[in-house]
């Protein structure tokens, strides 16, 4: 029951971080391109390369940070569902354009922010 109230806790914190950041980005960019969904995604990139290099590789974390974390905030926080209807519609509105824009600049965006998380948790960790 602990690891459920874990994922709970986390995964409400990330709930309301993503509403948060989708919605002062979105104030501030405007809808022509989803530059909330998209920053989200890639921060979240970032975190998990961060957190699971941290939990999987180093073993620094407790176990439990993986419910907190990884699979509660991140979980709550990226928004792979939206990434795809905002495609989808952009695509319907002929706007190929953007919509393969999106896709291709979110995963390569995504793998290289998963790499940089992971590269910056290995260099918070190893001796100096």
């Amino acid at each position: 029951m602990h690891k459920y109230l874990l994922v709970g806790t986390g995964g409400f914190a990330g709930a309301i971080a993503r509403y948060w950041v989708n919605t002062m980005v979105t104030q501030r960019m405007g809808l022509r391109f989803p530059y909330g969904t998209f920053l989200i995604n890639v921060s979240g990139c970032f975190l998990i390369g961060f957190f699971m290099y941290l939990l999987a590789e180093r073993g620094v974390l407790d176990a439990h940070w993986l419910y907190a974390i990884v699979i509660g905030f991140i979980g709550a926080y990226t928004t792979f569902s939206t990434f795809e209807y905002e495609t989808m519609r952009a695509l319907q509105d002929g706007r190929f354009g953007i919509g393969l824009l999106y896709v291709g600049s979110s995963v390569l965006v995504g793998f290289t922010m998963v790499w940089l998380g992971a590269q910056a948790a290995k260099l918070l960790t190893s001796p100096s």
